[in-house]
């Protein structure tokens, strides 16, 4: 019988998830004014009064304020069962996207609306939810009198900025936490809704704002062009130094990292079961040719190879206004993701250096970049993978799904590298139609529930395997 149904959500959780979802609490990278804003403080405190809420038998909620950084809810949940000497760490992030674009008739990024079971707001599935989640979980155990371990439930307010200031509050609270036995992330994907999915790996990603300069003011086209070198010439020929332009291939040999033959044969083995699961998820345009051969390609190539996006364009009128002028400058914003294994601090110091050696015309050209590590999952140990089949048996009537993931989420890498022996669950609910960072964002909520469920059993069994062991 499920710890938690999806009215148990509804009345305990909907109301106020409703309430953050209309706060454009915008991650410090695009609302350089989130100080005097004060959207993610609002956030924060909504979420926080929420969490003093929850019917738990020893509850600390805290907010943490480190002078010149984003706030930090650390929620700290005591033992039920026997004292355990390890910590169980929840995590999740509540700053946002921008709203991308204009959303779909009859929704709004920050108007949420719900169709069905299916909940549109920008920031619900990613990842507004994870705290409800986080709590709710325990909360469930407790009320079915299943002991747990002591946890910690860490919700950040940059992960979309590349989590800047969290590295500091794992320093601030590195006492606090104590000895780290499992951490598990909820800000993960899925390929379906008919299982627990556990990632395997994530990309890293480097971002670079990178502006071109060849002129103090636009000029006539007709006096300047054709003397004075096109800034958008210029900056399309550095990029080629980063990217193959008629394969897509990146060709900055530190954005790469060899494929690890056990990754190679999961993708296989996924496309066996689920087809051509990155085609089928995409909303491509008719006859569009998709790169790698074949649905496993696509797969490795989502989750291993490294590539360039160029997700912004400054200095460019709109169609409607644009006059025959040489604009003086072309501003790109450049999104590389790398391979998991990938150095990122490596991989940023080379991108920043290829686009601004030697720049053709002596243009003047700035680039700033931000970095963010991929990570791969340790091995799982035996313990582990029986309590994640039994979560997702007992919550998707489903054994769980394994695979990798072609996003970013920092906080696995600087928990890696903090805690190298550590078992990690990363899982979450961003599944198809999910849309996260794109327009007509989605949370499932019988997804959300059943999840809620499995990382129940999950945390459960992290204070069996204590207890065993002890």
């Amino acid at each position: 019988m499920p710890l938690l149904s999806l009215e148990d959500f509804e009345t305990r959780a909907l109301a106020p998830l409703l309430e953050y979802a209309t706060v454009p609490c915008l991650s410090p990278m695009f609302d350089d004014q989130w100080v005097a804003h004060g959207y993610l403080d609002g956030a924060m405190e909504l979420i926080a009064a929420w969490a003093r809420q929850r019917k738990l038998a020893e509850l600390d909620v805290t907010v943490h304020r480190l002078e010149g950084r984003t706030p930090l809810l650390a929620v700290t949940v005591g033992a039920t069962g026997l004292p355990t000497t390890t910590t169980t760490v929840l995590y999740g992030h509540l700053d946002k996207q921008p709203p991308l674009g204009e959303w779909s008739d009859g929704l709004a990024p920050f108007t949420p609306v719900r169709r069905g079971n299916r909940l549109y707001a920008r920031g619900v599935a990613d990842d507004g939810y994870a705290a409800f989640a986080a709590l709710l979980a325990l909360e469930a155990l407790e009320e079915s009198g299943t002991a747990h371990g002591r946890c910690v439930v860490l919700i950040e307010a940059s992960e979309e900025s590349s989590s800047p200031d969290l590295d500091a509050y794992l320093d601030h609270l590195a006492d606090h936490l104590g000895t780290v036995g499992l951490m598990i992330c909820l800000d993960s994907g899925a390929l379906s809704y008919d299982r627990l999915w556990v990632t395997t790996s994530l990309r890293g990603v480097v971002n670079v704002d990178f502006t071109v300069r060849v002129l103090e003011r636009g000029v006539h086209s007709g006096t300047a062009s054709g003397v004075a070198p096109s800034s958008f010439r210029i900056l399309r020929e550095l990029i080629d130094r980063v990217e193959d332009a008629t394969t897509g291939e990146v060709l900055i040999k530190e954005c790469h990292a060899p494929v690890p033959e056990a990754h190679v044969l999961a993708a296989r083995a996924v496309t066996a079961e689920f087809g051509d699961v990155v085609a089928h998820e995409l909303p491509i345009v008719e006859g569009l040719a998709l790169m790698g051969e074949l649905p496993e390609d696509r797969l490795i190539r989502r989750t291993w190879h490294p590539a360039l996006s160029v997700v912004g364009m400054g200095g460019i009128p709109e169609p409607d206004i644009a006059g025959n002028v040489l604009r003086p400058f072309t501003t790109a914003v450049l999104s590389v993701r790398l391979a998991p294994g990938a150095d990122a601090t490596a991989a940023a110091r080379a991108l920043t250096e290829t686009l601004t050696r030697d720049v053709p015309s002596h243009a003047h050209v700035d680039a700033v970049s931000h970095a963010g590590s991929g990570w791969v999952a340790p091995p799982t140990a035996p313990w582990l993978a029986a309590a994640l089949d039994a979560g997702s048996q007992s919550a998707f009537g489903h054994a769980p799904g394994f695979a990798g993931e072609g996003g970013s989420i920092p906080f696995l890498a600087s928990l890696g590298a903090r805690y190298p022996d550590v078992q990690f669950v990363a899982t979450g609910v961003l599944g198809p139609e999910s849309n996260a960072h794109g327009i007509d964002e989605m949370l499932d909520l019988d997804a959300t529930v059943r999840v809620i469920n499995a990382v129940a059993i999950v945390i459960g069994a992290a204070y069996e395997h204590e207890r065993a062991g002890a």
